[in-house]
């Protein structure tokens, strides 16, 4: 596959041989080894050294149920990985199914860096997404299409528990932390009437995804007809501290990743063709 998969010249984004290519969703560095860590939608956990070359598949399977849309992740001073599952009913080529028919096999699941084992911690959610550790590592947090930001405590006397952690104002992508152990949430989009209105209306979700419809209009319904950007940070207690927003999308639109690094934020989106630069927050 390698004429399809490395062509001369990059192919313009799309679904088409995502499954066969792969796409890579979540990447963490292990500060320690210098190994990168990939969740990879259709491979699974890979990971690659610090001179780079091919990567090697480090989990395909949680408690024997494959791993279908691989996420996001997040790796322990022991090495153990923490990641995302966002269905295992439906690929990332298709995630409009797991939007609009409000799907719940995802799963948030620990990779035991000891036994080789992985292990399902939370299962019975709809489109887990982002997740990351806090700075103690005596929890961390996950994004999922439920709105809000769940945590899930590793440590303690509430060590295996899940609580609301933050409510979202939109759609939330990857989640990372900062020097202060702040939280930056990446956000597709806020939420609007239309998303409020079919919220409760299952029969109707159904019934729009089997209109002939492009999935590109399906999407830009979603989020109220044009897209736009916004990122917004919360504190290790869940409050919210600031919202980034533009509103025209100009700049930056489907926020789907923001990392905080010597005072500037590096935005990336699924939709936009480069990485975008804040300077001086």
């Amino acid at each position: 596959s390698l004429h399809i998969c490395q062509p001369k010249v990059p192919p313009v984004a799309n679904t088409e041989y995502e499954h066969i290519c792969g796409r890579p969703l979540g990447l963490r560095f292990n500060n320690r080894t210098g190994y990168l860590y990939i969740a990879d939608a259709y491979f699974g956990l890979l990971s690659v050294g610090p001179q780079g070359g091919l990567a090697t598949p480090i989990t395909t399977q949680a408690e024997g149920i494959p791993l279908r849309f691989t996420n996001d992740l997040d790796i322990d001073d022991n090495d153990n990985i923490y990641f995302t599952d966002s269905s295992h009913k439906y690929q990332r080529r298709h995630f409009l199914q797991i939007i609009f028919s409000i799907e719940n096999s995802g799963r948030v699941l620990k990779y035991d860096s000891k036994t080789k084992e992985t292990k399902v911690l939370v299962q019975g959610l709809h489109f887990p997404n982002g997740l990351s550790l806090n700075k103690d590592q005596s929890f961390f947090v996950f994004a999922s299409d439920s709105g809000r930001l769940t945590r899930y405590w590793l440590k303690g006397t509430k060590a295996g528990t899940t609580e609301t952690f933050a409510i979202l104002p939109g759609f939330a992508d990857n989640i990372r932390i900062n020097k202060k152990g702040e939280y930056w949430v990446a956000l597709h989009c806020r939420r609007n009437p239309l998303t409020y209105f079919l919220g409760t209306r299952p029969g109707l979700r159904m019934a729009l995804l089997r209109l002939p419809i492009s999935a590109e209009r399906q999407y830009m319904g979603m989020v109220g007809g044009k897209s736009h950007g916004i990122i917004a940070k919360y504190s290790n207690d869940g409050e919210l501290l600031d919202v980034l927003e533009d509103t025209e999308g100009k700049n930056v639109k489907a926020v789907s990743h923001v990392e905080e690094k010597d005072g500037k934020l590096w935005i990336g989106s699924v939709l936009m063709p480069y990485i975008a630069i804040l300077d001086s927050y």
